[in-house]
């Protein structure tokens, strides 16, 4: 993994701004951490090859990709009610 250092610098820059363009809150703190911890795994991979961060940077991403789906779960259980199966079916 010669490239894990540029790798892990993107996924950091990347998280980070994301970070930057959301509103207070409890994402983005989280976003924040996983911004983080890409930054602290970048540090471990410039001083040398190392297969046992691969582990952290997975669970990063499982965070990272947590955030992603929960505002879109809540804002669908909030603002569209469901609507009666049945009524869709039989008016077509």
């Amino acid at each position: 993994m010669s490239d894990a250092f540029d790798y892990f610098r993107a996924y950091a820059v990347r998280a980070l701004c994301k970070a930057r363009s959301m509103p207070r809150g409890k994402m983005k703190h989280l976003q924040l951490v996983a911004g983080r911890i890409y930054n602290l795994l970048k540090k471990e991979a410039a001083y040398g090859p190392n297969v046992q961060h691969l582990e952290d940077f997975r669970a990063a991403q499982k965070l990272e990709s947590s955030l992603d789906r929960l505002p879109s779960e809540r804002s669908r259980g909030r603002l569209a009610p469901a609507a009666p199966q049945g009524s869709d079916r039989e008016a077509g």
